[in-house]
């Protein structure tokens, strides 16, 4: 469907449009929080336990009805769920210490960890022309970052050091846990995945809401007003958590992050093309450098396509040789009766 000079796939086109469907969901989240944040409410534990029981539930009801055994270990979801919680909880409670300029850069620390944790553990080989569309897209990102639209948000931040250590260790855990679930998703099942991280992250979500947020949610007024946003956090959330495991199954968590990076760059245009605010050019250059990594990364090299080609033809020319030598083959009969006498 979609094919240039043989690299660009039908499956290429699928991957990009789905990483940027991912991408416009975290960017609904960001907004949703900021009104959260705008209306007093600073519980960002509370809202992901709302998404840990969608999850729970909707994945849940799959796998009783299924009735099939576990394909991993049940005890290895209880550890994905807890850096799935924490993950989101360091990199939210990092923006109470620095500033939202350093949150940007330092999160793009999944990247590397994700390229080496799925070299290590998953065996991912990475040509170099993936490696150049990775580049390509940090650097995108990094224009932004030191551009003069966040000169003044530059020096903000109570504690500083504090805050980046934080986003340091909120972006390892996240690549821990993309990294994770595509692991369970290519060897396990991906109801299974998403069953046991809603259960198993909303166990653990709601035993931290009852040790760090109790108070701040007694003292929460609720309304319409907040809880709409409240809610639609946890729906896109929901769906967010979803795709994510069809995205890594057929393109990976480096690709995941990739997509991800793009979501600033859409908060930038809905702001400036919804609500008629002003940015700084350099975003739409910075935005152009992403998705051109996004397209380097993703095209297809034509080394793969070769040796996928050349697997294939060894598929088909095995399984010719299997029904040529199959028992109803005369010469294969002839061994065999050779072979017993």
């Amino acid at each position: 469907m979609v094919n240039c000079k043989g690299i660009w796939t039908k499956q290429t086109l699928i991957n990009l449009l789905l990483g940027q469907f991912l991408s416009l969901l975290i960017t609904a989240t960001g907004f949703l929080s900021s009104e959260l944040a705008r209306k007093g409410i600073n519980a960002p534990t509370s809202q992901s336990f709302l998404n840990y029981v969608l999850l729970a539930l909707f994945y849940g009801v799959f796998m009783v009805y299924r009735q099939e055994g576990l394909k991993a270990k049940w005890y290895y979801y209880i550890l994905l769920g807890i850096v799935d919680v924490e993950a989101n909880f360091l990199v939210v409670k990092a923006y109470q210490y620095t500033s939202l300029t350093s949150v940007m850069l330092l999160d793009c620390w999944a990247i590397p960890c994700v390229l080496f944790l799925t070299w290590f553990f998953l065996k991912t080989k990475y040509r170099p022309r993936k490696l150049v569309g990775v580049a390509i897209c940090i650097a995108g990102l990094v224009l932004v970052i030191f551009s003069d639209v966040h000169a003044a948000d530059r020096t903000s931040g109570s504690n500083p050091v504090k805050g980046d250590l934080i986003v340091i260790a909120g972006a390892t855990l996240y690549a821990v846990s993309n990294v994770s679930e595509e692991f369970f998703v290519k060897s396990a099942d991906m109801v299974e995945l998403l069953g046991f991280l809603g259960l198993f992250g909303a166990v653990v979500s709601g035993c931290q809401i009852g040790i760090v947020e109790r108070n701040e949610l007694k003292s929460i007024h609720w309304s319409a007003g907040a809880a709409l946003p409240f809610v639609g956090f946890a729906v896109a959330m929901f769906l967010f958590y979803s795709f994510v495991p069809i995205l890594l199954k057929r393109s990976g968590a480096t690709m995941l992050n990739l997509a991800l990076l793009t979501s600033d760059m859409w908060a930038v245009l809905i702001r400036t093309f919804v609500y008629h605010q002003k940015v700084d050019w350099i975003y739409f250059v910075a935005f152009a450098a992403v998705a051109v990594g996004l397209l380097v990364y993703s095209g297809r090299d034509k080394v793969d396509r070769n040796i996928a080609d050349v697997a294939g033809e060894d598929i088909v020319r095995s399984k010719r040789f299997d029904e040529e030598t199959g028992p109803d083959n005369p010469a294969q009969k002839n061994v065999i009766e050779s072979s017993n006498t």
